[in-house]
């Protein structure tokens, strides 16, 4: 049986990209600091948890260990990061690193983390511009796409076959960040309408987990040295995005659709990029990649994980969810509007 390894298995990427392959018949293990987050399905699933630190040459040796048909790097941050994994790679036949879209800047330099928003003048493909490469902080807005960078950099130059994979929003079970929440929380709290910034059109490329996985097992049977953009089949807008939660969860709201000179306190949501930012995922396509499906067909397993506990929902004191759920002024707009 192939064996496949996994840095950083407990996140929503990974867990995905876990049980495809096990259901595919590979042999998986995952590592991660806490054992306490390992999820259940990937235990039930015969997925093996080893406890780790990314960060340390000799747990990164004990993990890898003889090798692996596949390596997965859902944790590589920075260049040093990247330069630890060097010395494994020799003992890998295909390694897949996962970046992320926010490496793209547009012709301004403007990346999705700017101040000023990025404009991309279309479909977003492997070889646009990035950020320079960068060190320092990568868990800030500016060090995060610079960092990222970096580490694709140095395993794309280390002669080994590596596929730099550059997801986007990313949803699915087990996300650390579920945007969908905003609308989710909507529909449990019983709001009669929905309020959405430049009429709903504004957009930001989905990335089922589902679909990463799949792009990944791909790449497993077809190891190289790439650049592979992960994105949904199609590109739904924030209404489009509105729209299919309410439907799946069975809740009809009016659509208060603002225009382009609103108060911007009112209407924001997480993917509200106009022009829409959309990813060309035609390399990965072309390699063999076949999607599990659109944004509305995959989206269902994060919807029904919020939906079966607390614990997976996103706290009250989060500063997004407060300023994508700010009830008081949407009450007080559809106040004056009536």
């Amino acid at each position: 049986m192939n064996r496949a390894i996994i840095l950083g298995g407990n996140g929503v990427l990974g867990r995905a990209i876990a049980l495809r392959l096990t259901a595919a018949g590979w042999n998986v293990d995952v590592t991660g600091r806490d054992p306490s987050h390992f999820p259940a399905e990937l235990a039930q699933a015969g997925v093996r948890f080893h406890r780790s630190e990314r960060r340390e040459a000799n747990d990164l040796a004990r993990v890898i260990g003889g090798g692996a048909d596949l390596l997965v790097d859902a944790v590589c941050y920075t260049g040093a990061d990247a330069r630890m994994l060097l010395p494994q790679l020799g003992a890998i036949r295909s390694t897949a690193m996962l970046s992320s879209k926010a490496v793209y800047v547009d012709r301004h330099g403007n990346h999705v983390n700017s101040d000023i928003a990025a404009q991309f003048d279309g479909p977003v493909g492997e070889d646009n511009p990035t950020m320079p490469p960068g060190n320092g902080e990568y868990d800030s807005r500016e060090g995060y796409g610079a960092n990222k960078v970096a580490a694709e950099q140095v395993l794309l130059q280390s002669g080994w076959p590596v596929t730099v994979i550059r997801a986007s929003k990313v949803h699915g079970a087990g996300a650390a960040n579920p945007r969908e929440w905003m609308f989710v929380k909507r529909v449990l709290d019983g709001r009669p309408a929905v309020l959405l910034a430049h009429g709903g059109r504004g957009g930001d490329h989905t990335t089922a987990a589902v679909n990463t996985a799949a792009l990944v097992e791909t790449v497993a049977a077809h190891p190289g040295s790439r650049i592979l953009n992960s994105a949904d089949p199609d590109a739904p807008t924030g209404l489009d995005i509105a729209r299919t939660v309410g439907r799946h969860l069975g809740h009809d709201w009016e659509e208060i659709l603002l225009p382009d000179d609103a108060d911007p306190a009112l209407g924001a949501h997480p993917w509200d990029f106009v022009p829409p930012i959309v990813l060309d995922t035609r390399a990965s396509v072309e390699l063999g990649y076949r999607p599990v499906g659109t944004y509305a067909e995959t989206i269902g397993a994060e919807l029904e994980w919020l939906l079966a506990s607390e614990r997976h929902r996103p706290g009250a004191s989060d500063p997004h969810v407060a300023r994508w759920t700010d009830y008081a002024a949407e009450d007080r707009y559809l106040a004056r509007a009536t």
